[in-house]
């Protein structure tokens, strides 16, 4: 079983292997070769990562879109799914199994489905060409809903009842007592949610107008043209993007594997 894995890692790890080796390479030498898995030391040179930090254009403009739009869409997802969940968890209501049923049906529809008339709805709404667009049709994600849901169900009522009986209110009994006892939970839903805002590019690019707003993936996108691909910026600009969802996994990776397992297992 050891040695499956390891076959799997390896052949996961052998394109990331063959994209990092092409950032030492010129462009030209890409396009005519191709990418591969050696390199000639005689041939390699830093000048592509020396381009990136100086002479980039505007990469790091779109870079910093995707790490603002990317946090504040993961920090709300968070809390709004969180509160939707403590709902469904913890109190009971008319036709609460009804609509967690509806919020289910909603994983199973396709977002290009959905496509058309989020756009339409988002013209309506004037916020075309702005980070509202992008991030608010995501605040209450389904899996998110979902995941938290299930982790909460595992969580005693009990603690939630000692809290009204001591006086705390609602709001208190969710944030004092309920939301330390997610954090696991948080540490998964952060890494699933940030990987999934940092590479969505169809709705994006749907959304956003402005060159200046661009978001990493629709950017780096734009260096391919039928005028010319520029394919030392692209390549080195796609390993270096790799760095915040690592910084993410690192951060959360001690709740990670807990997070996971206790919302497959709870309820």
């Amino acid at each position: 079983m050891v040695a499956l894995f390891v076959i799997i890692m390896i052949l996961v790890l052998i394109p990331f292997w063959a994209i990092f080796i092409a950032t030492f390479q010129d462009g030209n030498m890409i396009v005519r070769y191709g990418l591969n898995l050696g390199i000639d030391l005689s041939q390699a040179s830093l000048e592509n990562w020396v381009m990136l930090f100086t002479d980039s254009g505007q990469y790091f403009t779109w870079f910093f879109n995707s790490v603002f739009v990317t946090v504040v869409q993961v920090v709300l997802t968070l809390l709004i799914s969180a509160f939707v969940a403590y709902g469904f968890a913890m109190y009971d209501f008319r036709f609460k199994n009804t609509l967690f049923v509806a919020v289910l049906l909603i994983m199973s529809v396709p977002f290009e489905m959905m496509m058309l008339p989020l756009y339409i709805q988002i013209n309506d709404m004037g916020l075309q060409d702005t980070y509202t667009a992008v991030i608010l049709p995501f605040l209450a994600a389904a899996v998110t809903i979902m995941f938290f849901r299930q982790y909460l169900r595992g969580i005693p009522k009990d603690i939630v009842e000692a809290g009204r009986i001591d006086g705390v209110s609602e709001y208190g009994i969710f944030f004092r007592l309920v939301l330390p006892l997610m954090k696991p939970a948080f540490a998964a839903m952060a890494i699933l949610n940030g990987m999934s805002s940092w590479n969505n590019f169809l709705w994006p690019l749907l959304a956003l107008r402005s060159a200046d707003k661009y978001t990493l993936p629709i950017g780096l996108n734009t260096l391919l043209t039928p005028y010319g691909n520029n394919y030392d910026l692209l390549l080195v600009g796609s390993v270096f993007s790799l760095l915040p969802i690592f910084v993410l996994f690192i951060a959360f990776q001690r709740f990670f594997i807990e997070g996971m397992t206790a919302g497959a297992v709870k309820g």
